[in-house]
Parts: C-alpha cells; structure tokens; sequence
C-alpha cells in the first residue's frame, strides 16, 4: 500500500462530554487507537472529521484517497453522512465500530463500506485491512466501469441496427450494404459509427 495515500478519519472528538460516560470513553480509546496505528505505520494521516453536513465539502476540498469512519452506536447516521459525502467522487470507506448489532452490516455493504471491522482493533491489523479494502474498491470500480462500457456497447449496437434497417428500408440495400455505407460515412468524418448512425437517425426525425 502507498504510504502516500491521503487518509482522512471520519471519528467523534477524543475528549468525551461525559467522563463518565464508559461508551464514550471506550470509543475515544479506540479512535486513539486507530489514529496512532496510521502514524506507526507511515501512512498519510491528513485529517479527523466530525460527521457533520459540511463533511462533503471537507472531503471535496481535501480529496481524500480513502475514508476511515470510525464510529459505534451511531454508526448508521455517520455512514449516511459519508456516503452522501463520497457520492459524486466514490472512494473506499473502512468502519471501524465496537457495535456488534450485524444489521448494520448489511446496510454498510450496500452503502458501499469496503471493510466492515467489528471490535478488536489492533494496530498490527489496520495496514491489512486497509490493503484489502483497497484491493475490493478497485475490484468493485472495475466491475461497475464494465457493466456501464456493456450498457454503453449494447445501446450503440441497437442505434446502428436501427441506421442499418432504415438504409435497407428507404434505399432498398442489403444489410451488409447498409453496414459498408455507414462504416465509410464514418471513416470520412473520422466520428465513431455510432455517431453516424445516430446522426442518421436524428436527420430522419426531423426530416419525416
């Protein structure tokens, strides 16, 4: 992993309200906990957020390579915010929690959550995690990139059909003709032959 990956920790405030308030405590301990792993291990701590409504902008401002929620028994509102945050600029997002509620886990993964750590947080075992919620992240992009390029591949195949079959029909050509014609119209333009069908097609609206 990168050391220069900029990490931002999206966590409550290390000092408590309430002293004796023993969850609040025990979150603060392990948000201690993480931030001192990341600086152990070299990596490029470049800010704590509270999860506000102007965490969106922060993130805009600090572009983050990825987001670490730390958070327990609020951890939904907190991933909602995060997730309203990174939606126009997906990034992987890491939550660390010592809520054991696993409902919350399913709603995490469906939020896009690429790592969903519950208890035991070790500082040995943050740069693993990290890896592997990288390693997913991409692996989730590169899928979603593919199904977009095969939505995009099919749309265009059904514009050129649609070219091809209204070349056949007004000039009375086969379909290898019809293909071979916009093919050439497209060559000569230097557009992509979904363009030209679609400029066909466009023109032959308008035109009746």
């Amino acid at each position: 992993m990168d050391e220069q990956l900029r990490i931002v920790v999206v966590a409550p405030d290390l000092a408590p309200s309430d002293p004796s308030d023993e969850r609040a405590v025990r979150q603060a301990e392990r948000s201690r906990t993480l931030r001192i792993g990341l600086l152990e291990h070299g990596l490029n701590l470049v800010a704590v957020l509270p999860a506000d409504p102007l965490l969106d902008a922060h993130l805009a401002q600090l572009q983050p390579d990825l987001v670490i929620v730390d958070a327990e028994s609020e951890a939904r509102d907190t991933l909602e915010h995060v997730v309203l945050a990174t939606r126009e600029a997906p990034r992987p997002i890491v939550l660390f929690t010592d809520d054991e509620d696993t409902a919350h886990v399913q709603d995490a993964m469906a939020a896009g959550v690429a790592a969903y750590v519950v208890a035991g947080l070790a500082p040995q075992r943050i740069r693993p995690i990290l890896e592997v919620a990288l390693a997913r992240f991409a692996h989730e992009q590169a899928l979603r990139t593919e199904l977009v390029q095969a939505r995009t591949a099919l749309q265009e195949r059904k514009v050129i059909d649609r070219a091809k079959g209204l070349l056949m029909q007004r000039q009375a050509i086969t379909e290898q003709e019809a293909y071979d014609r916009l093919r050439r119209a497209a060559m000569d333009r230097g557009l992509r032959l979904a363009d030209v069908a679609q400029r066909m097609l466009d023109a032959a609206d308008l035109l009746g």
